[in-house]
């Protein structure tokens, strides 16, 4: 472990102008090592770096092919280091070992599918008659400026400069202050990979500082965030001052519906994915089931039995797939969490397990279940963004899909039948940007995500995200 990290600007490690930032391991509480911390002008800087290497056409101008290749040498050396970076992921984020080898896997699939995209981003003829010729290309947008989230640092970077890249973009990531350190590797697989000088620029700072001189910068091209609604809201007005998209993915509090008729282990074996992989902290987590009355009590009895089973600790113990949980990202994550699971008791509702944190060292929160929520409790509409479980009745499929549209998220959903024309009459009424079916978090990098109401707007991943980055010109040619 190095003590000290380094920002990346212009193909140079440097240091930045707000100073550093001590980084702590969240399955210790201890110090891990210190960041370079940028400020504004360190923000300019890069931005100016990916400005000129798109003007000078250095990436834009390869055939697509190149491109192509860059990207995919940029997953493969990710492959070639994964056990060092997971190493790294590991310990500044909490999440198991096993977890963060997977999260560099899923990182490394992302420059493999969009480095394979590259050559498929075609413009079209228009018929317009025999005296004209008229055509549509794909430009690319410029300067992409990437503002990360922690729980997944290296995935999240690597699902947008991925894109990006392929499609002939420069990019700046401002990377999150809490587990900033694996991203660096990134860079590496920049440089590894061939990637011109200011291509690819990779900093640290805090939100209010080098997140606002990003999001409002007048040479960026367009600004890709996840992260909270408030903040997502700041970022998009940032943008809007200077008429640049964003594209925003905002969090969610997504429900899965739990039909009486439904394979009950695969429920079981989705909640466990859904509710506790990363500890819970994804923005498209299970945090609600919403159970049939003949279900329900089996449904808690189960979900229990599964918080029950889970060994919470350090994360770089934890190196095999199993029935573990690291830790949340840090203290403030975890008392935010638990502090809605007390407020969500004084309503009424019941901790069934869990609720409280753990007496030891790091950010551990217990595997939590909570029954008799409804749907006017906080804890129906806020997301906890931890490993917290609510469990919802409805008497019917109507009434069901009712709670399941009634908070103001719509990310994910999804429905646990064996009668399909539920599930495609759940898929279709539930207000979300992606439904699942009989498994939590089916799909893959090849399917196109996003959310509705203030989960946000714009979609990644999928082919659909390569429209995020590159505008449409038409060219129309009075022939003689």
């Amino acid at each position: 472990m190095q003590d000290f990290f380094q920002n990346y600007v212009n193909g140079s490690w440097i240091d930045g102008g707000g100073g550093r930032l001590s980084v702590t391991n969240p399955g210790t509480g201890a110090h891990l090592a210190d960041m370079a911390l940028a400020d504004a002008a360190d923000i300019d800087r890069a931005v100016a770096a990916a400005l000129a290497c798109h003007e000078s056409g250095a990436l834009s101008d390869l055939r697509p092919v190149e491109r192509s290749r860059m990207v995919r040498k940029m997953g493969q050396f990710m492959l070639d280091n994964k056990a060092e970076i997971a190493e790294l992921l590991c310990l500044e984020s909490g999440k198991p070992l096993w977890e963060a080898v997977i999260e560099v896997e899923g990182t490394a699939r992302y420059f493999e599918y969009y480095g394979n995209q590259a050559e498929t981003v075609e413009g079209r003829s228009i018929p317009l008659g025999a005296d004209y010729l008229d055509y549509t290309i794909y430009e690319p947008i410029g300067v992409s400026a990437q503002i990360i989230p922690w729980n997944y640092p290296i995935e999240m970077t690597a699902r947008g400069i991925a894109v990006a890249l392929a499609t002939g973009n420069t990019c700046v990531v401002k990377t999150p202050e809490l587990d900033p350190l694996s991203t660096t590797w990134l860079a590496r697989a920049g440089e590894a990979a061939g990637l011109p000088r200011g291509a690819l620029n990779i900093l640290c700072g805090y939100g209010h500082e080098a997140g606002a001189a990003l999001s409002n910068h007048p040479d960026i091209g367009n600004v890709v965030f996840t992260g909270s609604v408030a903040t997502g809201i700041k970022v998009a007005v940032a943008a809007a001052q200077n008429v640049v998209p964003a594209i925003l993915e905002l969090g969610g509090k997504s429900a899965a519906i739990v039909m009486p008729d439904a394979d009950l282990d695969q429920v079981m074996d989705s909640m466990r994915w859904g509710i506790f992989f990363n500890a819970g902290q994804v923005c498209s987590a299970m945090s609600r089931v919403i159970a049939h009355p003949d279900v329900h009590d089996e449904i808690v009895e189960r979900a229990v039995g599964l918080a029950e089973s889970l060994s919470v600790g350090p994360g770089i113990e934890r190196t095999a797939f199993g029935a573990n949980m690291g830790a949340m990202v840090s203290d403030n994550q975890r008392d935010r969490a638990e502090g809605l699971c007390k407020h969500a008791a004084s309503e009424g509702a019941t901790i069934a397990i869990g609720g409280h944190r753990l007496n030891q060292p790091g950010s551990f929160l217990a595997p939590t279940i909570i029954t008799d929520v409804t749907p006017d409790m906080q804890i129906a509409s806020t997301e906890v963004f931890g490993p917290v479980l609510s469990v919802m009745k409805a008497d019917d499929e109507a009434d069901a899909i009712r709670i399941a549209n009634s908070t103001e998220f719509g990310l994910v959903g999804g429905i646990f039948t064996r009668d399909i024309d539920a599930a495609h009459r759940a898929a279709r009424k539930i207000k979300a940007g992606q439904i699942f079916v009989n498994e939590w978090f089916a799909g893959g990098v090849e399917t196109p995500f996003g959310g509705y109401g203030k989960s946000g707007y714009g979609r990644e991943k999928g082919r659909e995200a390569l429209l995020n980055y590159v505008q449409t010109k038409n060219i129309a040619y009075r022939t003689r």
